[in-house]
């Protein structure tokens, strides 16, 4: 089959052709129905600090898949072929899928385990259960599990792409008041979709809200700066983007306004499994751009470019 690789800092994804996977014990192979294309796609291949991640190269890139269980290893009788699954990146060594040991969706099967595997409700089509496995439910834990947004916090959003809009959404549903950023006029337009109580360029803009929470999704390094910047007193900003590794900032607020900072890397689980109760209720319905396999480095290029609404999501026959 082909498979979309990574081969190192610098070169573009490589169709190379591998072999088919087959489920070892603990293990199931899925028919990759929908997958995710992702910022993070763009820093792997631009960042040399990614290489950190990919001890072994090629590596089959993609790490928002969802699709068809089609092969069942021993000690997995607990699924069965046929069965629909969103398959929730991280492994509990510190792997995931499409990094470190493991192929991603980026070809028409991937191999993957029970620290996988979430059952795709039947309302819930395979394009969104995919841009669910990363921007969905890394969305949702950043701003619901280590933000702790809730009904009445005040909070921004910096960036309101795949995982942006996913994660103002889901503060709205909770009750929040959110402030929105991103520097595509055409983005800024689904401000009233998403709930949205202002929308601007940047964060700063919004200095005069006193927002409790600020959930950087993008992490350009000035987003990060002006968080810093503009968050009330014992306010807390939530990093999530990996636009850029690295991020200056003035420590006088930080200090003076006594101010956390939190990291957040992916999700759970458990927080999949309530994206897709929001979206099978239809109150969580992210935009989507549909492209082939073929489609992919095209889409990476795109992303790089920016301006880019809505999640790259490539749909197998």
């Amino acid at each position: 089959m082909k498979a979309w690789q990574f081969t190192g800092t610098g070169n573009p994804p490589a169709l190379n052709e591998v072999d088919e996977p087959h489920a070892g014990p603990g293990e199931v192979v899925v028919d990759v129905k929908a997958a995710g294309v992702c910022h993070s796609d763009v820093a792997t291949i631009d960042d040399d600090g990614m290489m950190a991640l990919y001890p072994e190269l090629p590596r089959t890139m993609g790490h928002e898949s969802a699709g068809v269980i089609s092969e069942v290893g021993a000690g997995m009788g607990h699924w069965k072929i046929g069965d629909r699954v969103g398959l929730s990146p991280l492994m509990p060594d510190g792997d995931a899928l499409g990094a470190g040991r493991w192929d991603g969706g980026f070809a028409a099967k991937i191999r993957a385990t029970d620290f996988n595997l979430v059952k795709l409700p039947d309302e819930v089509p395979f394009d969104l259960g995919a841009m669910a496995t990363d921007a969905g439910l890394t969305a949702y834990h950043a701003m619901m599990a280590v933000g702790g947004a809730t009904k009445g916090t005040k909070v921004g959003v910096i960036g309101l792409g795949g995982l942006g809009y996913i994660g103002a959404r889901c503060a709205v549903l909770a009750g929040a008041e959110v402030y929105g950023v991103d520097i595509s006029p055409e983005t800024q337009k689904l401000a009233d979709e998403i709930g949205l109580a202002g929308v601007a360029d940047s964060i700063d803009a919004f200095r005069n809200k006193n927002l409790n929470l600020i959930v950087d999704y993008a992490g350009f390094g000035t987003t990060t700066a002006a968080a810093v910047e503009t968050l009330a007193e014992f306010g807390t900003l939530v990093q999530v983007g990996l636009g850029r590794l690295e991020s200056t900032i003035n420590t006088f607020p930080l200090i003076s306004k006594q101010l956390s900072i939190k990291g957040s890397w992916s999700g759970t689980k458990e927080d999949l499994a309530g994206i897709y109760e929001l979206m099978k209720s239809g109150e969580l319905n992210p935009p989507i751009n549909h492209i082939t396999h073929d489609g992919i480095p095209d889409a990476i290029s795109k992303l790089r470019k920016g301006g880019v609404i809505g999640r790259f999501i490539a749909m197998y026959e």
